[in-house]
């Protein structure tokens, strides 16, 4: 598997484990950039989205929960981070 095709793979395995466990813990922006440095080479799904003025959605896994956040800045994610660019994200 390539690695976007890997990527992909680890997107939907953290979408899938959403819908498994239910368990989605919303953050405030500055929460979420504090998070981020506890993980090794995280995987962070990214979107753009808005109808007025542009957000910026970003969700993650650490510990086996999933940490969403909206921002209307983007934020500064590490350099190891492998980042996946999606249409959307959509919570429920």
């Amino acid at each position: 598997m390539n690695g976007a095709g890997a990527a992909a793979a680890a997107a939907a395995a953290i979408a899938q484990a959403i819908k498994a466990s239910g368990v989605l813990v919303s953050l405030a922006p500055e929460e979420f950039e504090q998070l981020l440095p506890r993980l090794h080479e995280p995987l962070i799904v990214y979107a753009e989205g808005g109808w007025f003025s542009t957000r910026y959605s970003y969700l993650t896994s650490y510990k086996g929960l999933a940490f969403f956040t909206k921002s209307k800045e983007p934020l500064a994610l590490p350099r190891d981070a492998e980042v996946v660019v999606a249409k959307g994200i959509w919570m429920p």
